[in-house]
């Protein structure tokens, strides 16, 4: 093997690791870094007074003669008895594990182009079948996390999923180990380790749920610093006339060796970076214009470092069997485009979601809303409005963009024209995977309100989170005004659990009741009711029982 060889090889299997490895430990504080600031700059926008605050309701009020019931609801099995539209429910049932299903495809033919291009660049002739169903398996890692993420989100479901995986494996091994007496105990067990290991820590660290929303966006910009850091070394090291041209110029400029080896460095940074941010400005684009979601961004990302990171070993045997990541990663990019093309249903009209809450949830909110929407979104969009719990978990794309690119304020409504434009430009399409989008408003201290009860008039339902809701509430208790007047009960539904102040809560909506305007539609209801739904876990059971809650009743234009 000649040096130019050995420097290909020497590059593919210990500077790109290198590479990888660096942009990982410099982007997670990055991230951590740019929410902070973004969530620091939306607060701030939502203290700013628009100067135009919603009047007051001139409504008359008066007493209904049927006083309001209070309906306590259970979290049992959800159940598609009495439901408006028992195919919502189905769908919002299935959605998630289709694209689980899409996906796994899409992982099964990466699986069988990495396994291909081992076979291929080893030649082992003496590979038996039960050593190559442990390496398909072993490439098969990226699909069991994208299941994990897209609908797998119960503990039950996950300890499944990874019983059958690893079960699998663990009886193909000790299958090899009965045919092939020289395969030690713990070769399957290391080998998997160094194809899946560190990627998989790397991932998960950026899919942690603060900073899943902007980690692929921020991990590639990285990544592309990090290899212009080291093109001008690479090239300066392969090549003897560009090192001496660059060391010329460099002590031309009075810098000693030190400083021209930094300067390499430094220029490789600065020309890589000034081709990442219109690359990064073209994905916002592409996302704007709903040619990918959130969580296909999210699943491509994962399969792609895989991709690059997998076959760094095949280099050893030639450095263009690194290409079989890259041909893995296509195969299946193709085989899920195909996959969503077939089974996207455009026919059905999306339902609406309005998701009202206690902003000092906190992480309880991001929870429950992570999994909420996994299921929702196969069936229609959510609306809300932002605040301090739930700003970074639902920043999108192009939104992080614009507070990078300094211009955030122009996602804040200003006023009621504002408000209209916005909402009559809302795309309730679905993306290429069948996801609804989720649509957030960012409101100024004296919009929120007109925004609220807009978007209340407009949505097939609404739910609103009540857990630790208590007096100090001042927020909710104007949102709780606007549904008992404004928002037909029947498609309002209440969410509730131990840390509900469930005496003051009962006494607000009797009080409220009340006071009820002239020309509410919940006044001539024949059996006025609210709903509260006791969350007392948050599996998936408990979630579709909330699902199918929010379908029923029908959101009618009219009372009984």
């Amino acid at each position: 093997m000649g040096p130019q060889g050995i420097s290909t090889t020497v590059a593919l299997t210990g500077v790109l690791p290198f590479v990888v490895m660096v942009a990982a430990a410099f982007s997670l504080p990055v991230c951590f870094f740019l929410l902070r600031l973004y969530r620091r700059s939306v607060l701030a926008g939502m203290d700013v007074s628009a100067g135009e605050a919603m009047p007051p309701p001139a409504e008359q009020r008066a007493a209904p003669a049927t006083p309001l019931n209070i309906e306590d609801l259970g979290s049992g099995p959800a159940t598609l008895v009495g439901l408006a539209d028992p195919q919502a429910l189905r769908e919002a049932a299935r959605g998630p594990w289709r694209s689980a299903a899409v996906y796994a495809c899409g992982g099964i033919a990466y699986a069988m182009v990495m396994t291909s291009g081992w076979l291929l660049a080893t030649r082992d002739p003496t590979v038996a079948w039960p050593k190559v169903a442990v390496l398909f398996l072993t490439y098969l890692w990226p699909a069991v996390l994208a299941i994990m993420l897209v609908a797998a989100y119960d503990r039950a479901r996950r300890r499944q999923l990874f019983g059958v995986y690893f079960g699998a494996i663990v009886a193909l091994t000790a299958l090899s180990l009965t045919r092939n007496p020289g395969l030690g105990l713990l070769d399957v067990p290391i080998y998997w380790v160094l194809m899946n290991g560190p990627t998989t820590v790397l991932l998960l660290t950026f899919l942690l749920r603060p900073i899943r929303a902007v980690g692929p966006l921020v991990l590639a910009f990285m990544l592309l610093l990090a290899i212009g850091s080291q093109t001008l070394l690479g090239m300066a090291a392969g090549d003897e006339t560009v090192l001496r041209a660059i060391s010329e110029t460099g002590f031309q400029l009075g810098l000693g060796a030190v400083g021209v080896f930094f300067g390499m460095i430094l220029l490789g940074i600065l020309i890589f970076a000034g081709l990442g941010w219109p690359l990064l400005r073209w994905i916002g684009r592409r996302y704007e214009a709903k040619k990918f979601s959130d969580q296909s961004l999210t699943i491509d990302s994962l399969f792609l470092l895989f991709g690059v990171v997998q076959p760094i070993g095949l280099a050893f045997e030639g450095a263009v069997w690194i290409l079989t990541g890259i041909a893995a990663f296509a195969s299946y990019k193709a085989v899920t485009v195909c996959g969503f093309g077939m089974i996207r249903d455009s026919t059905g009209s999306p339902r609406t979601l309005l998701l009202l809450r206690v902003f000092r949830l906190g992480k309880r909110s991001e929870q429950l809303f992570d999994k909420l929407r996994k299921h929702w979104q196969s069936i229609g969009c959510i609306d809300m409005i932002a605040g301090p719990d739930l700003v970074t978990s639902t920043v999108e794309p192009h939104e992080f963009l614009e507070f990078l690119g300094g211009h955030l304020e122009r996602q804040f409504i200003d006023g009621a024209t504002d408000l209209e434009r916005r909402i009559a430009a809302m795309d309730r399409a679905a993306d290429p995977d069948g996801r609804y989008r989720i649509h957030e408003f960012f409101c100024r201290t004296d919009t929120w309100r007109m925004t609220m009860q807009r978007l209340a008039g407009t949505n097939d339902a609404v739910l609103m989170d009540l857990r630790s809701f208590s007096p100090s509430n001042q927020g909710c208790l104007f949102e709780l005004g606007r549904l008992i007047d404004g928002v037909d009960l029947r498609g309002v539904l209440f969410l509730v659990d131990e840390t509900t102040d469930r005496a003051f809560l009962e006494a607000t909506l009797i009080r409220l009741w009340g006071q009820l305007s002239t020309d509410s539609p919940n006044r001539n209801l024949r059996s006025p009711a609210v709903r509260l739904f006791d969350i007392r876990d948050q599996s998936e059971q408990t979630l579709l029982s909330l699902t199918a809650q929010l379908q029923v009743p029908p959101r009618v234009g009219r009372p009984d």
